[in-house]
């Protein structure tokens, strides 16, 4: 008997079966993650009151749908071997015991439909018998037997033994327990080796390192394991995965070899040739299929965390902003944006053609601070960034305005999109850029929900892992840092508001469309009123959303609208408003949340609310503070070993952080060289946008390689 796919998703996650349960039911009731997480935490609390985080939540609903995939095929095999008449009472038990569908197609495998092989032509001409009396090892002269099964089309005793050899090797390559033992093998001593491939060695050269490489596969690396991939995709390398031949016939030998028969000489030559033609074949490409899997997984991770830091990085607010894509010869393109990113005005200008055009410069961008009212000033960190970064700092506006250099990464791909098409018909890519630089200074995640997430310039290997999989964990992190931030119901684009728990890019189309027809939004219960936003969308959607300035505070709070009632009758017991309740510290102390526990509320939602009624709306992101590179340095030629530099984490890979010191060419900090202790995974010690204090160990101008160290 299967058992339940509750208990087998908690089984495999080590959590408590009931809050499995619960969390499923949520799930195959159209709940989100981000919602369970945040307005579910008593269907999900355990005995001792633990209640489940989006991770966990994320796990479960990826583990139960992959149990689902197993139980689909599991299905399909039962029916398959059914028809076949072939499936007994003990079969079924172990199709039905299996865990893996790696297991699964194992038993499978003798009965599955296949194309014509050497053993069906061997079983055609009736060598069956023969090959099953040299498997059960008791015929004491397999060359005298093979006589009995000579015919047309087996004409001599060595055609007949060849025959039997052939069906006895594709039995032992389907028989489970040998393919385990196999697997066993490679599992704890395959070795993954790569050879340049002959006339590649020019053309390859940067793949030098794998030219004549092996390692444990067990042992490598994530990131080595990719990059061998790719140098086997580009045609430089040739890789195999396999243990040792002779153990791994060993193991055969120890399991199909019996006694010193007549027989013994012939299995063993079948033994040899299941595992060389058959069985290693086969265990290779799965190996090699587990081991991507797995590389792929880690990057996956490495990526999705350092996208989540650069989503929830610092934002500035709504300020009127000018902002600048650096250029040379081209031109710095030069736009102006409102508090709400509205572009104002746009332009070029010249400061390194002549003097003429830098001093017309001046005049330009300071007429444009005073008569669009510039609260600060973005700058792109790409070519010409820090010379620019220089001249803005040394025009006098009358008043401080900072100063802030902002990542380029993805911007040229915002602006060629049909995202940015649609905001902007009228605008060139160039203008659009710059536009996209100045939002990215004002709300980081606003503005990057709008690229595709491989384009920002945070991972590793992202072109070459597994492109389905690293959509959805991306995807599943936009989602998780847009609910866990909030959006504004009146200021969101489409494309910010499609991430939101429970809408989807169409009910994120007809909600701006409803806002442009109908003015802004005044209240939460007026989404009701959105085309195609029925209950469970409302109940999904309506506590990520805020509403500045709603005629009801609580519409600009994390609070969820199914709880208002609790808040009003806490602020009914303490004799006030909710306004009250809000503004004075000395009214939510005298609450006793254990008064307002009910079947479906419990504590963990109570202190919730209470704890969003001391700082309604406010966003969870750190405050943002200016950052200086170091005066000194302007290109790599500027370096040399000792500098102690300032700098920023601009990605983090398993094997170290690249640093933007201002130089245009990130530097790497090793793994080995971000602490004086022992750090095994360098997202530990560092965060993307961090800001940190380097030391310059080596620079390489012909490879324009920068080794940077934290040890100070």
């Amino acid at each position: 008997m299967i058992q339940p796919i509750e208990q087998r998703v908690a089984t495999a996650l080590g959590l408590n079966s009931r809050q499995v349960a619960n969390t499923i039911a949520l799930l195959d009731g159209g709940a989100t993650v981000p919602f369970i997480a945040r307005y579910r935490k008593e269907a999900t609390a355990s005995a001792d009151r633990a209640h489940l985080d989006e991770v966990q939540i994320a796990a479960i609903k990826d583990t139960y749908q992959k149990l689902q995939e197993l139980d689909k095929r599991r299905e399909a095999i039962l029916k398959s071997i059914d028809e076949q008449g072939k499936l007994s009472p003990e079969l079924r038990q172990k199709i039905e015991a299996a865990g893996s569908m790696t297991d699964l197609e194992d038993l499978y495998l003798p009965y599955k439909p296949k194309r014509k092989t050497r053993a069906t032509i061997a079983i055609e001409r009736g060598l069956e018998p023969l090959a099953n009396l040299i498997y059960l090892q008791r015929e004491a002269s397999p060359e005298r037997a093979a006589e009995r099964y000579l015919n047309e089309q087996v004409p001599s005793v060595a055609d007949a033994l060849q025959g039997a050899r052939d069906i006895i090797a594709e039995r032992i390559n389907e028989d489970a327990d040998a393919r385990q033992r196999i697997r066993l093998l490679f599992e704890r001593e395959a070795i993954i080796r790569s050879v340049v491939k002959k006339g590649k060695e020019t053309e390859g050269i940067k793949f030098k390192d794998y030219y004549d490489f092996a390692e444990p596969l067990r042992r490598v690396p994530s990131h080595r394991l990719l990059a061998i991939r790719r140098g086997e995709t580009e045609g430089f390398l040739s890789v195999g995965i396999s243990p040792d031949e002779e153990a791994a016939i060993e193991r055969l030998e120890r399991q199909f070899l019996r006694g010193a028969s007549g027989c013994k000489e012939q299995m063993a030559l079948a033994i040899r040739d299941s595992y060389k033609r058959l069985m290693k074949p086969s265990i290779e490409t799965e190996f090699d299929n587990l081991s991507k899997e797995k590389a792929d997984q880690e990057a996956i991770r490495i990526f999705a965390d350092n996208l989540r830091q650069l989503l929830l990085s610092p934002p500035m607010g709504q300020k009127r902003v000018l902002a600048i894509d650096p250029g040379y010869r081209t031109g710095c393109k030069v736009v102006c944006l409102d508090a709400q990113g509205n572009l104002l005005a746009d332009t070029v200008i010249h400061l390194f053609m002549s003097e003429g055009q830098k001093q017309q410069a001046t005049e330009t961008v300071k007429k444009l601070v005073q008569q669009h009212k510039i609260e600060a000033i973005a700058i792109g960190n790409g070519t010409a960034g820090r010379e620019t970064e220089d001249f803005i700092k040394s025009l006098n506006f009358g008043t401080t305005i900072p100063v802030f250099m902002v990542s380029e990464q993805g911007a040229s791909v915002y602006s060629a999109s049909d995202v940015a098409r649609q905001e902007f018909p009228k605008q060139d890519v160039t203008v659009r850029g710059a536009v996209s630089i100045g939002r990215r200074l004002m709300d980081p995640l606003a503005e990057l929900v709008k690229i595709d997430p491989k384009s920002i310039g945070v991972g590793q290997y992202q072109h070459d892992v597994d492109q389905n999989a690293l959509k959805h964990s991306l995807d599943g992190v936009v989602e998780s840092c847009v609910n866990q931030v909030g959006v504004s119901l009146n200021t969101a684009s489409a494309h910010l508001l499609q991430y939101v728990s429970g809408l989807g890019p169409q009910l994120a189309k007809n909600i701006v469309e409803y806002r442009a027809a109908n003015g802004a939004f005044i209240s939460r219960e007026q989404l009701k009123k959105v085309p195609r936003l029925g209950p469970k969308a409302f109940e999904q959607s309506a506590g990520f959303l805020r509403i500045d300035g709603a005629r009801n505070p609580l519409d600009n709070s994390a609070v969820h609208p199914e709880s208002y009632g609790i808040v009003e009758r806490m602020a009914k017991d303490a004799g006030s408003t909710v306004i009250d309740l809000i503004k004075k510290p000395e009214l939510r102390k005298q609450i006793k949340p254990e008064k307002y526990v009910t079947d479906t509320v419990g504590l963990p939602t109570l202190r919730d609310i209470l704890a969003e009624l001391e700082k309604p709306g406010r966003d969870p992101r750190e405050q943002l503070s200016v950052f200086e590179y170091d005066e000194r340095v302007r290109s790599i030629d500027d370096l040399h070993e000792g500098m102690m530099l300032p700098g920023v984490v601009t990605n983090i890979t398993a094997f170290g952080a690249f640093v933007d010191i201002g130089v245009k060419q990130d530097g790497l900090v090793h793994v080995s060289q971000l602490s004086h202790q022992y750090v095994s995974d360098p997202r530990q010690v560092v965060s993307v946008h961090q800001k940190v204090k380097v030391k310059v160990l080596e620079v390489d101008l012909q490879r324009k390689r920068i080794a940077l160290t934290m040890k100070i």
